[in-house]
């Protein structure tokens, strides 16, 4: 069968076994070794479903734990996230990106391999089968979402090239044994040339509610996008609310608009996950809120760089912090329906409302 192959920069990537370099930190598995470690892909070793492909728990014969995605069907569409995912994950070494153990590719089995993270996804604690334990405390949060930022602003400011994510959210964000993040999910990422200032895709990729608005509706993505997506992830690690809030009356908003008025009246207590009890600290409560809102801005030259965004979310810059509470965003409470500088248009909440909120879409955009 044939296999695809990227491109960036002018340089082309093969994801047949043997493609890339050899690398000391990952290496080509054959599929006897992962069957054997899964044990044939039994139910009981799954972890997760997604979109394109399951996640399986796995044990190597030296003991080590793995976990594996195992692309479900394959297709020219589930080859290319495979090649791409791969070639990132290869390309990239940060504590809080997770790291590659290896890949398989044979006949029509596609495979990559990960460490195993026994705290699996924050999705799964905030919204999923974890939620009931309520295991993360304030500084788990914080932690979190400092770690998460950091790996991402690697992607854009430290790796060679650029790297887009363009599907930061709760289940991308996965958790090791001391919960600390690891960034993952890199099949719909971008490579960005040396010297160009953003893609354009004719596939608007990515998951309903995490959308920049001018990704949305553009199909133009740069690091604003995923600036846009991380302030989403925000609010869902302060609140512990998913990205389509329901409201007393059966209606659903999206949290950033449900939690812009809130801020600007300074109801900080009123956005923060019941689940805590109360028990946080009152300025990195605020601190993680008005960042998270101002990385939504629907203008994107409004938003930060994500290495403003850590530098702000640790509170290491008095000044800075004093610019981001005195900022316009925050002045006037916005009114029911109106258009202000975090919300996305009006219009997709009725498409996240009709796509079920956080599932991945692609969008055919035509453009000139």
């Amino acid at each position: 069968m044939a296999f695809c192959s990227i491109s960036c920069c002018g340089n082309d990537y093969d994801c047949k076994p043997g493609g890339w370099k050899k690398h000391p930190r990952w290496r080509v598995f054959s599929l006897k070794e992962l069957l054997s470690a899964t044990n044939n892909f039994n139910y009981d070793n799954k972890l997760a479903e997604g979109e394109f492909g399951n996640v399986y728990w796995g044990q190597l014969p030296d003991g080590s734990e793995i976990q594996v995605k195992r692309l479900k069907v394959w297709s020219d569409k589930a080859e290319k996230e495979f090649a791409v995912e791969v070639e990132i994950l290869a390309r990239i070494q940060h504590k809080n990106l997770l790291s590659l153990r290896g890949y398989c590719a044979e006949g029509q089995e596609r495979l990559i391999v990960y460490n195993y993270m026994p705290n699996l996804s924050l999705h799964s604690h905030l919204h999923g089968q974890n939620y009931a334990e309520s295991l993360l405390d304030w500084n788990r949060r914080m932690n979190i979402a400092i770690g998460s930022a950091e790996g991402i602003a690697y992607l854009h400011h430290q790796a060679t090239p650029r790297i887009i994510h363009r599907d930061i959210k709760a289940s991308s964000v996965l958790l090791d044994s001391d919960f600390k993040a690891q960034v993952t999910d890199f099949g719909f990422a971008k490579l960005i040339p040396d010297g160009s200032t953003h893609v354009v895709s004719t596939r608007v990729k990515g998951t309903l509610g995490y959308l920049a608005p001018e990704y949305a509706m553009l199909g133009k993505a740069n690091e604003s996008c995923d600036v846009y997506s991380f302030g989403i992830l925000l609010l869902e690690i302060a609140s512990g609310r998913k990205v389509l809030v329901k409201l007393n009356n059966g209606v659903g908003q999206l949290i950033n608009v449900w939690a812009l008025p809130l801020a600007c009246e300074k109801k900080f207590s009123e956005i923060v996950d019941p689940r805590l009890n109360g028990i946080y600290v009152e300025e990195e409560l605020k601190r993680v809120i008005l960042v998270a809102l101002i990385c939504v801005q629907s203008e994107p030259e409004k938003r930060p760089t994500m290495l403003e965004v850590v530098e702000l979310l640790k509170g290491k810059s008095k000044d800075k912090l004093s610019q981001l509470v005195t900022n316009e965003l925050f002045k006037k409470i916005p009114n029911a329906g109106q258009k202000d500088g975090t919300s996305i248009a009006e219009e997709s909440k009725e498409l996240v409302s009709e796509n079920k909120e956080s599932k991945h879409v692609i969008e055919e955009n035509t453009m000139l």
